[in-house]
């Protein structure tokens, strides 16, 4: 067993802070107290800075030919999928119940809409390519 020197006791002290830290906290826009981690999140469909955004839960219908990715893997494990301008865009939530993208993975959010409207954000236009998940 390697020797305890103060280093690594120092080091190990700010993984657990670190990890305590990130226990705790909360997306933007959401209350530790107010967001359910497991209710049913409604639909939407919007222009949103000229880009069209829409969610549904996933296997709920058809997003009109246009998603791009052959009509499977909505919502990746979510049981909601995401589109901007009917390309899928892949969306996860965390254990905190926060959203997260491929396009704005480390900036949670509270709901897939506001992933959605983070996406379009940081693609400042660019199209959105699939993404081909396993």
């Amino acid at each position: 067993m390697p020797e305890l020197t103060r280093r690594r006791a120092l080091t190990a002290a700010a993984a657990l802070a670190a990890a305590a830290g990130v226990q705790t906290r909360v997306a933007p826009g959401a209350s530790a107290a107010g967001h359910s981690h497991g209710g049913p999140l409604e639909p939407f469909d919007e222009v949103y800075r000229g880009r069209r955004i829409q969610g549904r839960p996933a296997g709920t219908g058809d997003m009109g030919g246009m998603d791009g990715t052959g009509g499977h893997h909505h919502g990746h494990g979510t049981g909601y999928a995401v589109f901007v301008d009917g390309v899928e865009l892949h969306v996860m939530r965390n254990a905190d119940g926060s959203w997260i993208s491929v396009v704005s993975h480390y900036d949670p959010v509270a709901t897939p809409r506001a992933a959605a409207r983070a996406a379009v954000d940081e693609l400042q236009g660019a199209a959105l390519l699939p993404f081909l998940a396993n």
